[in-house]
């Protein structure tokens, strides 16, 4: 298994694997927005193959202050043999990289049954009110 930066060649593999790890997907996950994603950091955006196959997925991102966790996803034939850990701990050390002291994370509640898994990452749970405004 080896980690490799995502390039718009992978965008239909990601996306299903999205999809299949029941992941919910937004107006901004299209081509061209992951194509706008990757100019701004390419190495936060990556993905775990085996034999050319991928098996995992993150969408990293860093705004100056905090970095921040997207679509991670482990295909559901490899979950629970720690390959979410691992992806974050790769995603960590690339954030550590840039000078990035913190990371945040934000699930969805059609998804909270992943919460268990970030807590034993060493997340913790802060409540708070997420508001959004699509300006497009």
């Amino acid at each position: 298994m080896k980690f490799r930066e995502f390039t718009l060649n992978d965008y239909e593999s990601v996306i299903d694997l999205w999809k299949l790890a029941g992941l919910k997907l937004s107006r901004s996950d299209t081509y061209e927005g992951l194509k706008v994603k990757l100019k701004r950091d390419p190495d936060l955006f990556f993905v775990l193959e085996e034999e050319k196959r991928i098996i995992g997925v993150v969408m990293g991102s860093f705004d100056g202050r905090r970095g921040w966790i997207n679509h991670l996803a482990v295909h559901p034939e490899y979950q629970g043999k720690k390959l979410g850990q691992q992806i974050i701990d790769e995603l960590q050390r690339r954030f550590k990289k840039i000078g990035c002291e913190k990371m945040n994370l934000l699930i969805e509640l059609s998804n909270e049954n992943v919460q268990s898994f970030y807590e034993k990452q060493g997340f913790k749970k802060h409540d708070l009110i997420f508001m959004e405004k699509w300006i497009t």
